[in-house]
């Protein structure tokens, strides 16, 4: 299998890379450097020449509170970008992966959302992540259009990636407050990576929810991550009022992966076991 893969700096395509080259695929991958995926004419030109079996899209804009005064730069990568993508690769009969998120949900309704909930942002970024989506799927049959939460990854910087902000605090600092009331489910990257690429394979396109099995709020991770580094501190519990930001976020936007065990025969591991895996090959 050939892949271009756009994005390539970013945790998770950093080990989508790393798991299709440990399966013996052909990867390209791209920075926004060397391809902005903005740029319709590059972009149609490097995927009619190099005429990759799937083109799986990592580029976006995940600056959450920035995107509410950036909101043109958000549009533009997580809604026009995806367009493009999505044009050229209709065009050209190429599957496309395009990767949305749990913000695109208001987060109201109390329990894990379906692929068949109707998505309702409160923000900008989940604004221009919904845009994007509706591009894929007007644009071309031929897509495998993912949603992904909480992600965290072993090469993830540590601004994107909670458990080493996390970890960063805790060396820093005796007490924490960490908010009760944001609630969903942990991705671990090398999960995601493998069930990615095995989705691929079984050709099946369409909307799909992924992410590793239960959800948490982020104070019962924070609790869990910091129980089993030992921190001796304080931890206390506290709400997203207590921090004031530009961007609201969902309250309860955990994902329900149905139908995935139906299509690859498993589910993710469970967000525990996934994150004392992190914590074991990172410290």
């Amino acid at each position: 299998m050939k892949i271009l893969l756009t994005g390539a700096n970013g945790q998770l395509a950093q080990d989508i890379l790393a798991e299709a080259e440990k399966r013996g695929f052909e990867v390209r991958g791209f920075g926004r450097q060397e391809l902005d995926i903005i740029d319709y004419n590059r972009l149609k030109e490097a995927i009619s020449s190099l005429r990759p079996d799937v083109v799986i899209n990592c580029a976006a804009y995940n600056a959450v509170d920035k995107a509410e005064s950036d909101w043109q730069t958000a549009f533009l990568v997580n809604g026009i970008g995806p367009r493009n993508l999505a044009s050229i690769c209709g065009g050209l009969k190429i599957p496309l992966v395009h990767f949305s998120t749990d913000f695109v949900f208001d987060g109201k309704k109390g329990s894990p959302y379906t692929i068949a909930d109707t998505p309702s942002p409160v923000n900008k970024y989940g604004q221009s992540k919904l845009l994007g989506e509706q591009e894929v799927r007007h644009l071309t049959p031929y897509h495998y259009l993912i949603r992904i939460s909480w992600v965290f990854g072993i090469k993830g910087k540590t601004e994107v990636n909670f458990i080493k902000k996390l970890i960063s605090w805790a060396n820093k600092y005796q007490e924490l407050r960490i908010v009760t009331d944001q609630t969903s489910s942990p991705s671990f990257t090398p999960d995601l990576a493998k069930a990615v690429l095995d989705l691929i394979q079984t050709k099946q396109y369409g909307l799909y929810h992924l992410c590793n099995s239960g959800y948490c709020s982020r104070y019962e991770w924070a609790k869990f991550v910091l129980e089993k580094i030992g921190w001796q501190g304080n931890l206390l519990p506290a709400k997203s009022d207590d921090f004031p930001s530009p961007a609201r976020r969902p309250v309860f936007s955990a994902l329900d992966p149905f139908p995935l065990k139906e299509i690859l025969g498993y589910l993710l591991p469970s967000w525990q076991e996934a994150t004392e895996r992190f914590l074991k090959e990172s410290l």
